[in-house]
């Protein structure tokens, strides 16, 4: 037999043709596994537990205008993104921070840096106070459980709730893995409306009206632009409210799971600033664990974050969205002083500025008081039992009208 040539072998037709297939398949499985966690991580981020504080933002405002301060927050972030986008095709650049760095140079740079990094950091501590407050409340329903036992108190839990979840989430290099919890945080902020709306149709008989509770506007509206994703209005119902109770644990639950996703904001900006945008696997774990512990440790000392949660919103929320996109639009477009865009742009950047130094005025010289972990007035049971309702509306009525206070202290 003599030696034969062989050419380069070529499968068949059909096999060719369920190889490509089966590869596009993958390609497009995968393309879309990640855009369902892309769009679950956003949502999550957006709303996760930030929806529960509405409600003392509007009262804030005053309820007509936090409602149009919450369209016009809503339209200003979604213009802000809009310039961001037209910036970097001006630039050549492709993210916030290299924006920045190409219109403002380096001082810029680092400048949004700090801001990026407070911001969710800050957000990080207040969940870690949340969720020590909330599952504390939670526990202490249970059965047979000492109400001053230290393995229900907010501290300890704080500290499990880190160990135990938070760090290990927020260890992943990978934000995409995130998105099958964060749809479970959606399913579960959807349950907590659900209790909320439940609890308005229960309850409104027995709140007396509010005397100002439809005034247009309220002095502090500019706090609540700062506070406009914060707040616990878990705060406001009865610790034995079994319903509630159920609440509150899907809401700690919530907020355990919306934390590692403001971890993955401070950790990628201490990648870019200090590591040139790559960690290794070592202070990858190192990095992440010396956030999430400065963090806890912060929460462990703060037990009421409402003065600064302010702050966090006019010193670092007001800049972000809507100064610092502004200023990049006006330096870098050759646009006419007309064009539209460029209006908009002038009126947004001194509305930042105002909304900064009006805020911090404001929150430095009318703090706002706090009244965590107390009960409310309507909750003793000489006013109010919800799980046995048996006082006369008019006693009731009577009794509630004697006191001046507010639901959302």
């Amino acid at each position: 037999m003599g030696y034969q040539a062989q050419g380069p072998v070529i499968p068949p037709q059909s096999n060719l043709d369920d190889r490509e297939t089966l590869v596009s398949e993958q390609k497009h499985k995968g393309k879309t596994y990640h855009q369902f966690t892309a769009v679950f991580n956003v949502v999550n981020s957006i709303i996760g537990s930030g929806i529960i504080g509405l409600p003392y933002s509007m009262k804030q405002a005053g309820f007509p205008l936090g409602i149009l301060l919450l369209f016009g927050v809503s339209y200003v972030t979604d213009f802000s993104l809009i310039l961001l986008i037209k910036g970097g095709a001006l630039s050549g650049t492709d993210t916030y921070q290299s924006l920045v760095n190409k219109t403002f140079g380096f001082p810029g740079y680092i400048l949004l840096s700090v801001l990026q990094f407070f911001y969710p950091f800050i957000a990080m501590i207040s969940y870690n106070i949340i969720t020590g407050d909330t599952l504390s409340k939670v526990f202490q329903r249970i059965p047979g459980v000492d109400p001053e036992n230290l393995l229900i108190g907010r501290h300890f839990i704080i500290v499990l709730s880190t160990a135990a979840f938070a760090l290990p989430l927020s260890l992943y290099r990978d934000i995409a893995k995130l998105g099958k919890i964060s749809f479970l945080s959606t399913v579960l902020t959807t349950l907590i409306l659900g209790i909320v709306m439940a609890r308005v149709v229960s309850l409104s008989p027995y709140i007396p009206k509010t005397e100002d509770a439809w005034v247009f506007a309220k002095p502090s509206a500019i706090q609540a632009l700062g506070v406009m994703s914060f707040g616990d209005l878990f705060e406001n119902y009865c610790r034995n409210d079994d319903l509630v109770t159920f609440g509150r644990f899907c809401y700690a639950v919530t907020v355990i799971l919306t934390y590692p996703i403001e971890c993955f904001v401070t950790r990628e900006v201490i990648t870019n600033v200090f590591f040139g945008g790559n960690l290794s696997l070592v202070f990858h774990i190192i990095v992440t664990v010396v956030i999430i512990t400065v963090a806890m440790l912060i929460s462990l000392l703060i037990d009421c974050l409402g003065k600064v949660l302010e702050l966090n919103g006019v010193l670092c929320a007001a800049p972000l969205i809507f100064i610092i996109p502004s200023a990049c639009y006006l330096k870098l477009s050759e646009e006419p002083r007309t064009h539209s865009d460029k209006i908009m742009s002038c009126v947004m950047l001194p509305v930042g500025v105002m909304v900064m130094v009006t805020g911090l005025l404001m929150a430095v010289t009318n703090p706002q008081d706090c009244t965590h972990g107390q009960e409310m007035f309507y909750c003793f049971p000489d006013n109010l039992s919800l799980t046995n309702i048996s006082v006369s509306h008019l006693q009731l009525t009577t009794q509630l009208s004697l006191l001046n206070s507010s639901i959302f202290q």
